[in-house]
């Protein structure tokens, strides 16, 4: 019996395996009450990840177009749709790592660290400050572009 045909199917299966990435449009969802917040868009330069809000989803007696109004620097007082809120993400082992990610609802800046379901239909976010141990983690589901655009159910 020969081996590589084995071999090849494996080590194709591997590089499939490895060219999973969250570059993609992203529903978030709050991970205290379950709502669908917004629609990130993830984009690779070189070779780090990063995240901007495309749109977002408001309950009626929230400002429909918000500015980060806790945010300092150069995102002090800026609109939110369109803004960066994740960075400087790098491949590491099955995810990735050693990026920051802003929560804009107070501000701050934490480091961030990714995984992606094995079916690619779910991120896992997780913000933190020192250690991963300490932080929070929301699932996003992935929106393809063609729904972008459409209204998207907040909850769902």
């Amino acid at each position: 019996m020969r081996l590589w045909p084995v071999l090849l199917l494996a080590a194709a299966s591997f590089a499939s395996a490895q060219g999973l990435s969250p570059e993609g449009w992203w529903k978030t969802v709050d991970d205290k009450t379950g709502r669908v917040k917004s629609i990130v868009h993830i984009t690779r330069g070189g070779d780090t990840l990063s995240g901007k809000i495309e749109k977002l989803f408001r309950r009626p007696e929230e400002i429909q177009d918000p500015v980060c109004i806790k945010c300092s620097g150069e995102r002090k007082d800026k609109r939110i749709v369109g803004m960066t809120i994740m960075w400087g993400l790098h491949p590491s082992g099955a995810g990735w790592d050693g990026g920051s990610v802003l929560d804009p609802a107070n501000g701050k800046v934490y480091s961030c660290k990714l995984s992606l379901s094995e079916d690619s239909q779910s991120l896992t976010v997780r913000g933190y400050l020192g250690f991963s141990l300490l932080g929070r983690s929301q699932t996003w589901k992935r929106v393809l572009p063609e729904e972008v655009g459409k209204a998207v159910v907040p909850g769902s």
